[in-house]
Protein backbone atom coordinates (compact mmCIF):
# COMPACT_ATOMS: atom_id res chain seq x y z
CA UNK A 1 0.00 0.00 0.00
CA UNK A 2 3.12 2.40 -0.35
CA UNK A 3 2.24 3.41 -3.59
CA UNK A 4 -0.58 3.78 -5.63
CA UNK A 5 -0.26 2.15 -9.48
CA UNK A 6 -1.48 4.91 -12.52
CA UNK A 7 -2.25 3.08 -15.55
CA UNK A 8 -2.62 4.51 -19.12
CA UNK A 9 -4.02 1.96 -22.32
CA UNK A 10 -3.54 2.64 -25.55
CA UNK A 11 -5.62 0.33 -27.73
CA UNK A 12 -5.21 -0.72 -31.37
CA UNK A 13 -8.49 -1.22 -33.06
CA UNK A 14 -8.24 -3.18 -36.42
CA UNK A 15 -11.24 -2.23 -38.91
CA UNK A 16 -13.54 -4.31 -40.77
CA UNK A 17 -13.00 -2.75 -44.14
CA UNK A 18 -12.72 -4.81 -46.77
CA UNK A 19 -9.05 -3.17 -48.27
CA UNK A 20 -7.05 -1.34 -46.71
CA UNK A 21 -6.41 1.59 -45.53
CA UNK A 22 -3.66 3.05 -48.56
CA UNK A 23 -4.49 0.30 -51.43
CA UNK A 24 -6.57 -1.97 -52.45
CA UNK A 25 -5.79 -4.78 -51.28
CA UNK A 26 -7.60 -7.29 -48.97
CA UNK A 27 -7.98 -7.23 -45.44
CA UNK A 28 -8.66 -10.50 -44.84
CA UNK A 29 -7.11 -12.93 -41.94
CA UNK A 30 -5.41 -16.28 -42.64
CA UNK A 31 -4.38 -16.00 -46.13
CA UNK A 32 -0.84 -17.36 -47.76
CA UNK A 33 1.86 -14.82 -46.38
CA UNK A 34 2.68 -12.03 -48.89
CA UNK A 35 -0.47 -13.03 -50.93
CA UNK A 36 -2.11 -9.86 -50.08
CA UNK A 37 0.18 -6.98 -51.01
CA UNK A 38 1.10 -4.44 -53.51
CA UNK A 39 3.87 -1.68 -54.62
CA UNK A 40 1.47 0.74 -51.80
CA UNK A 41 1.63 -1.45 -48.83
CA UNK A 42 5.25 -2.92 -49.71
CA UNK A 43 6.82 0.54 -49.74
CA UNK A 44 7.80 -0.06 -53.14
CA UNK A 45 9.56 3.79 -54.52
CA UNK A 46 7.58 5.83 -56.19
CA UNK A 47 4.20 4.15 -54.93
CA UNK A 48 1.50 6.75 -54.18
CA UNK A 49 -1.22 5.88 -50.91
CA UNK A 50 -4.90 6.63 -51.63
CA UNK A 51 -7.19 7.15 -48.54
CA UNK A 52 -9.88 4.76 -47.87
CA UNK A 53 -12.75 6.77 -46.83
CA UNK A 54 -14.74 4.04 -45.15
CA UNK A 55 -11.69 4.22 -42.52
CA UNK A 56 -12.41 7.87 -42.33
CA UNK A 57 -16.26 7.11 -41.64
CA UNK A 58 -15.64 4.34 -39.09
CA UNK A 59 -13.18 6.96 -36.93
CA UNK A 60 -15.98 9.30 -36.72
CA UNK A 61 -18.02 6.61 -35.62
CA UNK A 62 -16.01 5.84 -32.70
CA UNK A 63 -15.40 9.07 -31.83
CA UNK A 64 -18.88 9.75 -31.57
CA UNK A 65 -19.74 6.83 -29.66
CA UNK A 66 -17.23 7.76 -27.02
CA UNK A 67 -17.51 10.97 -26.35
CA UNK A 68 -14.91 12.48 -28.17
CA UNK A 69 -15.02 16.14 -30.56
CA UNK A 70 -14.07 15.73 -33.95
CA UNK A 71 -10.82 17.19 -35.50
CA UNK A 72 -12.76 19.19 -38.82
CA UNK A 73 -9.09 19.25 -40.37
CA UNK A 74 -7.26 16.60 -40.31
CA UNK A 75 -3.37 15.84 -41.26
CA UNK A 76 -1.50 12.58 -41.63
CA UNK A 77 1.81 12.32 -40.73
CA UNK A 78 4.86 9.96 -41.03
CA UNK A 79 6.14 7.63 -37.97
CA UNK A 80 9.86 6.68 -38.69
CA UNK A 81 11.64 4.15 -37.21
CA UNK A 82 13.44 1.00 -38.38
CA UNK A 83 11.51 -1.63 -37.64
CA UNK A 84 11.67 -5.58 -40.22
CA UNK A 85 8.48 -5.53 -41.00
CA UNK A 86 7.99 -1.97 -41.47
CA UNK A 87 8.23 -2.01 -45.57
CA UNK A 88 8.62 1.67 -45.90
CA UNK A 89 10.83 2.66 -42.80
CA UNK A 90 8.22 4.85 -41.43
CA UNK A 91 4.15 4.31 -40.54
CA UNK A 92 1.71 6.59 -41.90
CA UNK A 93 -0.44 8.33 -39.13
CA UNK A 94 -1.47 11.04 -37.46
CA UNK A 95 0.19 13.56 -34.98
CA UNK A 96 -0.58 16.49 -33.62
CA UNK A 97 -4.12 16.78 -36.12
CA UNK A 98 -5.99 13.13 -34.53
CA UNK A 99 -9.66 12.86 -36.22
CA UNK A 100 -11.14 12.31 -32.59
CA UNK A 101 -9.73 13.57 -29.17
CA UNK A 102 -10.78 14.79 -25.71
CA UNK A 103 -13.39 11.83 -24.56
CA UNK A 104 -14.14 9.94 -22.30
CA UNK A 105 -15.78 6.16 -21.24
CA UNK A 106 -17.82 5.75 -17.39
CA UNK A 107 -16.88 2.22 -16.11
CA UNK A 108 -18.71 0.79 -12.91
CA UNK A 109 -16.11 -0.76 -10.47
CA UNK A 110 -17.70 -2.26 -7.20
CA UNK A 111 -20.63 -0.16 -7.78
CA UNK A 112 -18.92 3.13 -8.19
CA UNK A 113 -18.56 5.19 -11.35
CA UNK A 114 -15.13 5.89 -12.61
CA UNK A 115 -14.71 8.54 -15.88
CA UNK A 116 -12.13 7.30 -17.81
CA UNK A 117 -10.73 9.76 -20.25
CA UNK A 118 -10.15 9.62 -23.94
CA UNK A 119 -6.64 11.54 -24.54
CA UNK A 120 -7.25 10.73 -28.82
CA UNK A 121 -8.40 8.62 -31.37
CA UNK A 122 -5.94 8.51 -34.98
CA UNK A 123 -5.91 6.46 -37.71
CA UNK A 124 -2.82 4.82 -38.84
CA UNK A 125 -2.09 1.69 -41.37
CA UNK A 126 -0.47 -1.58 -39.27
CA UNK A 127 2.77 -2.73 -39.78
CA UNK A 128 3.83 -6.38 -41.46
CA UNK A 129 4.12 -9.65 -39.16
CA UNK A 130 7.17 -12.05 -38.09
CA UNK A 131 6.85 -15.58 -38.23
CA UNK A 132 9.26 -16.64 -36.27
CA UNK A 133 10.68 -20.15 -36.81
CA UNK A 134 9.22 -22.70 -34.38
CA UNK A 135 12.27 -25.36 -34.37
CA UNK A 136 15.08 -25.77 -32.09
CA UNK A 137 18.77 -24.30 -33.01
CA UNK A 138 17.22 -22.20 -35.59
CA UNK A 139 16.74 -18.49 -35.00
CA UNK A 140 15.58 -17.06 -38.48
CA UNK A 141 11.95 -15.29 -38.70
CA UNK A 142 9.83 -14.85 -41.43
CA UNK A 143 8.34 -11.77 -43.04
CA UNK A 144 4.56 -11.44 -43.93
CA UNK A 145 3.55 -8.44 -44.91
CA UNK A 146 -0.19 -9.18 -45.43
CA UNK A 147 -0.98 -7.23 -42.96
CA UNK A 148 0.76 -4.36 -43.51
CA UNK A 149 -1.21 -1.12 -44.05
CA UNK A 150 -4.22 -2.78 -42.60
CA UNK A 151 -5.98 0.29 -40.77
CA UNK A 152 -5.88 1.32 -37.39
CA UNK A 153 -7.69 3.00 -35.16
CA UNK A 154 -5.28 3.92 -32.15
CA UNK A 155 -7.52 4.89 -29.09
CA UNK A 156 -5.24 6.63 -26.47
CA UNK A 157 -6.71 6.62 -22.76
CA UNK A 158 -5.41 9.44 -20.60
CA UNK A 159 -3.60 7.89 -17.33
CA UNK A 160 -6.39 7.82 -15.23
CA UNK A 161 -6.74 3.85 -13.49
CA UNK A 162 -6.12 3.05 -10.20
CA UNK A 163 -5.99 -0.50 -10.82
CA UNK A 164 -5.57 -3.39 -13.11
CA UNK A 165 -9.83 -4.19 -12.20
CA UNK A 166 -10.17 -0.79 -13.63
CA UNK A 167 -7.99 -0.87 -16.82
CA UNK A 168 -10.00 -4.30 -17.54
CA UNK A 169 -13.31 -2.74 -16.99
CA UNK A 170 -12.29 -0.17 -19.59
CA UNK A 171 -10.92 -2.37 -22.06
CA UNK A 172 -13.89 -4.58 -21.91
CA UNK A 173 -16.61 -1.82 -22.69
CA UNK A 174 -13.99 -0.24 -25.59
CA UNK A 175 -13.98 -3.68 -26.92
CA UNK A 176 -18.25 -4.21 -26.47
CA UNK A 177 -18.48 -0.66 -28.21
CA UNK A 178 -16.08 -1.18 -31.42
CA UNK A 179 -18.16 -4.00 -31.82
CA UNK A 180 -21.57 -3.26 -31.37
CA UNK A 181 -20.59 -0.55 -33.85
CA UNK A 182 -19.36 -3.01 -36.55
CA UNK A 183 -16.03 -1.22 -37.03
CA UNK A 184 -14.32 -4.37 -35.51
CA UNK A 185 -14.68 -7.67 -35.13
CA UNK A 186 -12.78 -7.83 -31.53
CA UNK A 187 -11.00 -11.25 -32.45
CA UNK A 188 -8.41 -10.56 -29.67
CA UNK A 189 -6.84 -14.01 -30.73
CA UNK A 190 -6.06 -12.61 -34.40
CA UNK A 191 -4.85 -9.29 -32.68
CA UNK A 192 -7.80 -7.30 -33.92
CA UNK A 193 -7.91 -5.91 -30.89
CA UNK A 194 -4.75 -5.33 -28.69
CA UNK A 195 -3.44 -3.15 -26.47
CA UNK A 196 -0.08 -1.20 -24.97
CA UNK A 197 -0.69 -0.72 -20.91
CA UNK A 198 1.75 2.27 -19.53
CA UNK A 199 2.05 1.46 -15.88
CA UNK A 200 3.73 3.66 -13.29
CA UNK A 201 3.82 3.74 -9.52
CA UNK A 202 3.88 7.10 -7.24
CA UNK A 203 4.06 7.08 -3.15
CA UNK A 204 0.31 6.92 -1.90
CA UNK A 205 -0.86 10.85 -1.36
CA UNK A 206 1.55 11.64 -4.22
CA UNK A 207 0.14 13.70 -7.47
CA UNK A 208 3.43 13.19 -9.50
CA UNK A 209 3.51 10.65 -11.52
CA UNK A 210 6.71 8.02 -11.53
CA UNK A 211 8.45 6.63 -14.50
CA UNK A 212 6.38 4.67 -16.68
CA UNK A 213 7.26 1.31 -18.27
CA UNK A 214 5.11 0.52 -21.73
CA UNK A 215 3.85 -2.91 -22.17
CA UNK A 216 3.69 -3.71 -25.22
CA UNK A 217 1.01 -5.49 -27.52
CA UNK A 218 -0.98 -7.50 -25.41
CA UNK A 219 -4.10 -9.42 -27.13
CA UNK A 220 -5.66 -11.07 -23.89
CA UNK A 221 -8.00 -9.21 -20.85
CA UNK A 222 -5.83 -12.26 -18.94
CA UNK A 223 -2.64 -11.72 -19.82
CA UNK A 224 -3.21 -7.85 -19.41
CA UNK A 225 -4.06 -7.73 -16.24
CA UNK A 226 -1.45 -10.28 -15.36
CA UNK A 227 1.17 -8.21 -17.01
CA UNK A 228 -0.02 -4.76 -15.09
CA UNK A 229 -0.17 -7.06 -11.54
CA UNK A 230 3.68 -8.61 -12.49
CA UNK A 231 4.90 -4.47 -12.99
CA UNK A 232 3.74 -3.72 -9.98
CA UNK A 233 5.38 -6.03 -7.92
CA UNK A 234 9.02 -5.40 -10.15
CA UNK A 235 8.34 -1.51 -10.48
CA UNK A 236 7.76 -1.51 -6.15
CA UNK A 237 10.73 -3.97 -5.33
CA UNK A 238 13.31 -1.82 -7.00
CA UNK A 239 11.72 1.32 -6.09
CA UNK A 240 11.77 -0.32 -2.37
CA UNK A 241 15.40 -0.95 -2.96
CA UNK A 242 16.31 2.61 -3.26
CA UNK A 243 16.86 1.88 -7.53
CA UNK A 244 14.85 4.08 -9.82
CA UNK A 245 12.64 3.11 -13.01
CA UNK A 246 13.83 3.10 -16.26
CA UNK A 247 11.58 4.63 -19.02
CA UNK A 248 11.05 1.71 -21.76
CA UNK A 249 9.26 -0.89 -23.40
CA UNK A 250 8.64 -4.36 -22.13
CA UNK A 251 7.00 -7.49 -23.32
CA UNK A 252 5.37 -9.75 -21.60
CA UNK A 253 5.78 -13.37 -21.25
CA UNK A 254 2.14 -15.43 -20.44
CA UNK A 255 4.08 -18.43 -19.71
CA UNK A 256 6.23 -17.01 -17.62
CA UNK A 257 3.58 -14.22 -15.80
CA UNK A 258 6.59 -11.83 -16.47
CA UNK A 259 7.68 -8.55 -18.37
CA UNK A 260 11.59 -8.51 -19.79
CA UNK A 261 12.94 -5.13 -21.74
CA UNK A 262 12.30 -5.02 -25.30
CA UNK A 263 13.85 -1.31 -25.82
CA UNK A 264 14.75 2.06 -24.52
CA UNK A 265 10.98 3.93 -24.75
CA UNK A 266 10.52 6.29 -27.26
CA UNK A 267 9.14 10.07 -27.14
CA UNK A 268 7.79 11.47 -30.16
CA UNK A 269 10.61 13.65 -31.07
CA UNK A 270 12.36 10.34 -31.38
CA UNK A 271 10.22 9.40 -34.27
CA UNK A 272 10.28 12.92 -36.24
CA UNK A 273 7.42 13.09 -36.90
CA UNK A 274 6.65 15.43 -40.27
CA UNK A 275 3.43 15.50 -42.54
CA UNK A 276 3.03 13.36 -44.71
CA UNK A 277 3.25 14.74 -48.45
CA UNK A 278 2.01 12.17 -50.50
CA UNK A 279 -1.39 12.74 -48.38
CA UNK A 280 -3.62 15.94 -48.38
CA UNK A 281 -5.70 16.96 -45.90
CA UNK A 282 -8.85 15.54 -44.58
CA UNK A 283 -11.73 18.18 -44.39
CA UNK A 284 -14.81 16.56 -42.14
CA UNK A 285 -17.67 18.73 -42.64
CA UNK A 286 -20.67 19.19 -40.02
CA UNK A 287 -22.63 17.09 -42.51
CA UNK A 288 -20.43 14.56 -42.76
CA UNK A 289 -20.44 14.08 -38.82
CA UNK A 290 -24.25 13.57 -38.91
CA UNK A 291 -24.60 11.61 -40.91
CA UNK A 292 -22.11 9.24 -38.84
CA UNK A 293 -24.24 10.07 -36.34
CA UNK A 294 -26.87 8.63 -37.92
CA UNK A 295 -25.45 5.45 -38.35
CA UNK A 296 -24.75 4.87 -34.68
CA UNK A 297 -26.66 1.93 -33.13
CA UNK A 298 -28.16 1.88 -29.77
CA UNK A 299 -25.33 1.51 -28.22
CA UNK A 300 -24.46 -1.11 -24.42
CA UNK A 301 -25.13 1.33 -22.09
CA UNK A 302 -28.57 3.08 -23.37
CA UNK A 303 -29.68 -0.50 -24.23
CA UNK A 304 -29.21 -1.61 -20.76
CA UNK A 305 -30.81 1.00 -19.21
CA UNK A 306 -34.19 0.63 -21.72
CA UNK A 307 -34.16 -3.05 -20.69
CA UNK A 308 -34.68 -2.18 -17.40
CA UNK A 309 -36.88 0.41 -17.19
CA UNK A 310 -39.24 -0.50 -20.42
CA UNK A 311 -38.69 -4.42 -19.84
CA UNK A 312 -38.66 -4.26 -15.82
CA UNK A 313 -35.53 -6.87 -16.40
CA UNK A 314 -33.43 -6.77 -13.42
CA UNK A 315 -30.17 -5.31 -13.44
CA UNK A 316 -27.97 -9.16 -14.27
CA UNK A 317 -30.33 -9.60 -16.86
CA UNK A 318 -30.00 -6.18 -18.29
CA UNK A 319 -26.43 -6.88 -18.43
CA UNK A 320 -26.15 -10.20 -19.73
CA UNK A 321 -28.22 -9.61 -22.65
CA UNK A 322 -26.12 -6.56 -23.50
CA UNK A 323 -22.83 -8.68 -23.92
CA UNK A 324 -23.36 -8.64 -27.32
CA UNK A 325 -25.18 -6.91 -30.05
CA UNK A 326 -26.11 -10.39 -31.61
CA UNK A 327 -27.43 -11.71 -28.02
CA UNK A 328 -29.09 -8.62 -27.54
CA UNK A 329 -30.87 -8.77 -31.00
CA UNK A 330 -31.64 -12.41 -30.31
CA UNK A 331 -33.90 -10.94 -26.96
CA UNK A 332 -35.67 -8.25 -28.41
CA UNK A 333 -36.62 -10.25 -31.88
CA UNK A 334 -37.62 -13.07 -29.57
CA UNK A 335 -39.32 -10.76 -27.13
CA UNK A 336 -41.28 -9.24 -30.24
CA UNK A 337 -42.81 -12.55 -31.10
CA UNK A 338 -43.66 -13.45 -27.45
CA UNK A 339 -43.87 -9.65 -25.18
CA UNK A 340 -42.99 -11.59 -21.65
CA UNK A 341 -39.43 -9.87 -21.01
CA UNK A 342 -38.54 -12.25 -18.11
CA UNK A 343 -40.07 -15.32 -19.48
CA UNK A 344 -38.03 -14.61 -22.61
CA UNK A 345 -34.76 -13.38 -20.79
CA UNK A 346 -34.66 -16.52 -18.50
CA UNK A 347 -34.86 -19.03 -22.07
CA UNK A 348 -32.13 -16.46 -23.73
CA UNK A 349 -29.58 -16.73 -20.38
CA UNK A 350 -30.84 -20.28 -19.38
CA UNK A 351 -31.07 -22.79 -22.48
CA UNK A 352 -29.96 -20.95 -25.12
CA UNK A 353 -26.63 -19.95 -23.68
CA UNK A 354 -26.00 -23.23 -22.29
CA UNK A 355 -26.61 -25.09 -25.81
CA UNK A 356 -24.34 -22.72 -27.61
CA UNK A 357 -21.47 -23.16 -24.77
CA UNK A 358 -21.69 -26.63 -24.88
CA UNK A 359 -21.52 -26.68 -28.73
CA UNK A 360 -19.18 -23.65 -28.88
CA UNK A 361 -21.65 -21.78 -31.11
CA UNK A 362 -22.10 -17.52 -30.71
CA UNK A 363 -25.68 -17.06 -31.11
CA UNK A 364 -25.85 -15.34 -34.57
CA UNK A 365 -25.12 -19.17 -35.42
CA UNK A 366 -27.77 -20.93 -33.04
CA UNK A 367 -30.13 -22.87 -35.26
CA UNK A 368 -33.45 -22.16 -32.56
CA UNK A 369 -34.17 -18.71 -34.10
CA UNK A 370 -36.02 -16.34 -32.03
CA UNK A 371 -39.22 -17.22 -34.22
CA UNK A 372 -38.53 -20.85 -33.14
CA UNK A 373 -38.20 -19.90 -29.66
CA UNK A 374 -40.97 -17.87 -29.57
CA UNK A 375 -43.07 -20.50 -30.73
CA UNK A 376 -41.88 -22.85 -28.12
CA UNK A 377 -43.08 -20.22 -25.31
CA UNK A 378 -46.31 -20.06 -26.60
CA UNK A 379 -46.94 -24.20 -26.69
CA UNK A 380 -45.76 -23.45 -22.86
CA UNK A 381 -48.02 -20.50 -22.09
CA UNK A 382 -51.20 -22.57 -23.86
CA UNK A 383 -50.39 -25.24 -21.16
CA UNK A 384 -49.63 -27.51 -24.24
CA UNK A 385 -46.51 -28.98 -22.57
CA UNK A 386 -44.85 -28.15 -19.35
CA UNK A 387 -42.07 -26.33 -18.66
CA UNK A 388 -39.83 -29.60 -18.40
CA UNK A 389 -41.09 -30.92 -21.38
CA UNK A 390 -40.11 -27.70 -23.00
CA UNK A 391 -36.52 -28.52 -21.54
CA UNK A 392 -36.67 -31.42 -23.90
CA UNK A 393 -38.50 -30.06 -26.89
CA UNK A 394 -35.90 -27.22 -26.97
CA UNK A 395 -32.90 -30.01 -26.67
CA UNK A 396 -34.51 -31.26 -29.95
CA UNK A 397 -35.03 -28.14 -31.60
CA UNK A 398 -31.24 -27.14 -31.26
CA UNK A 399 -30.27 -30.70 -32.49
CA UNK A 400 -32.59 -30.98 -35.54
CA UNK A 401 -33.99 -27.61 -36.27
CA UNK A 402 -37.47 -28.77 -36.15
CA UNK A 403 -40.52 -26.70 -34.99
CA UNK A 404 -41.48 -27.03 -31.58
CA UNK A 405 -45.10 -28.64 -32.47
CA UNK A 406 -43.65 -30.91 -34.32
CA UNK A 407 -41.31 -32.65 -31.98
CA UNK A 408 -44.52 -31.98 -29.54
CA UNK A 409 -46.37 -34.02 -32.31
CA UNK A 410 -44.07 -36.60 -33.35
CA UNK A 411 -42.93 -37.47 -29.78
CA UNK A 412 -46.61 -37.76 -27.97
CA UNK A 413 -45.52 -34.88 -25.22
CA UNK A 414 -48.97 -33.06 -24.97
CA UNK A 415 -49.06 -32.21 -21.75
CA UNK A 416 -52.29 -33.85 -19.51
CA UNK A 417 -54.63 -31.67 -18.18
CA UNK A 418 -57.63 -34.27 -17.81
CA UNK A 419 -58.11 -34.06 -14.49
CA UNK A 420 -59.66 -37.47 -14.31
CA UNK A 421 -56.59 -39.33 -15.71
CA UNK A 422 -54.50 -36.98 -13.06
CA UNK A 423 -56.22 -37.94 -10.33
CA UNK A 424 -56.26 -41.66 -11.12
CA UNK A 425 -52.31 -41.29 -11.19
CA UNK A 426 -52.04 -39.75 -8.07
CA UNK A 427 -54.58 -41.94 -6.00
CA UNK A 428 -52.46 -44.52 -7.62
CA UNK A 429 -49.56 -42.77 -5.54
CA UNK A 430 -50.73 -42.34 -2.55
CA UNK A 431 -51.68 -46.00 -2.35
CA UNK A 432 -48.13 -47.11 -3.04
CA UNK A 433 -46.66 -45.07 -0.01
CA UNK A 434 -49.10 -45.27 3.27
CA UNK A 435 -46.30 -44.61 5.35
CA UNK A 436 -45.38 -41.44 3.57
CA UNK A 437 -49.68 -39.97 3.55
CA UNK A 438 -49.85 -41.18 6.95
CA UNK A 439 -46.17 -39.06 8.35
CA UNK A 440 -47.22 -35.77 5.80
CA UNK A 441 -51.18 -35.97 7.67
CA UNK A 442 -48.99 -35.81 10.75
CA UNK A 443 -47.43 -32.50 10.58
CA UNK A 444 -44.37 -34.04 7.72
CA UNK A 445 -45.75 -31.30 5.15
CA UNK A 446 -41.95 -31.34 3.45
CA UNK A 447 -42.93 -34.66 1.97
CA UNK A 448 -45.64 -32.78 -0.18
CA UNK A 449 -42.70 -32.66 -2.93
CA UNK A 450 -42.03 -36.57 -3.05
CA UNK A 451 -45.87 -37.15 -3.53
CA UNK A 452 -45.41 -34.21 -7.07
CA UNK A 453 -42.10 -36.03 -8.16
CA UNK A 454 -44.19 -39.03 -7.99
CA UNK A 455 -46.97 -38.18 -9.66
CA UNK A 456 -44.88 -36.44 -12.28
CA UNK A 457 -42.67 -39.32 -12.78
CA UNK A 458 -46.16 -41.58 -12.99
CA UNK A 459 -47.02 -39.35 -15.86
CA UNK A 460 -44.05 -39.14 -17.74
CA UNK A 461 -43.11 -35.61 -17.10
CA UNK A 462 -46.16 -34.64 -18.74
CA UNK A 463 -48.80 -33.91 -16.10
CA UNK A 464 -49.87 -30.74 -15.92
CA UNK A 465 -47.83 -29.52 -12.68
CA UNK A 466 -50.19 -26.59 -11.61
CA UNK A 467 -53.17 -29.01 -11.57
CA UNK A 468 -50.89 -31.68 -10.22
CA UNK A 469 -49.90 -29.17 -7.11
CA UNK A 470 -53.58 -28.29 -6.47
CA UNK A 471 -55.25 -31.72 -6.74
CA UNK A 472 -52.38 -33.42 -4.69
CA UNK A 473 -52.99 -30.94 -1.99
CA UNK A 474 -56.86 -31.49 -1.62
CA UNK A 475 -56.28 -35.48 -1.22
CA UNK A 476 -53.84 -34.94 0.85
CA UNK A 477 -55.69 -32.85 3.00
CA UNK A 478 -58.98 -33.97 2.33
Amino acid sequence: MKYQVVIGLEVHTQLTTNTKIFCGCSTRFGAEPNSQTCPVCLGFPGALPVLNKKVVEYAIRAGLATNCSITKRNVFARKNYFYPDLPKGYQISQFDLPICQHGHLDIDIEGETRRIGITRIHMEEDAGKLVHADIPGVDDSCVDLNRACTPLLEIVSEPDMRSPDEAIAYLKKLHQIVMYLGICDGNLEEGSFRCDANVSLMPVGSSTFGTRAELKNINSFKFIKQAIEYEMERQAEILDEGGRIIQETRLFDPNTGTTRSMRGKEEAHDYRYFPDPDLVPIIISDEWIEEARGTLPELPEAKRARFMTDLALPEYDAEVLVASRELAQYFEDTFTLFPQAKTVSNWVMGEVTRALNDDGRSISDCPVTPALLADLLKLMEKGTISGKIAKTVFDEMYKSGKAPEKIVEEKGLVQVSDTGAIEAMIDEVLEKNPGQVAEYRGGKETLFGFFVGQVMRASKGKANPALVNEMLLKKLNG
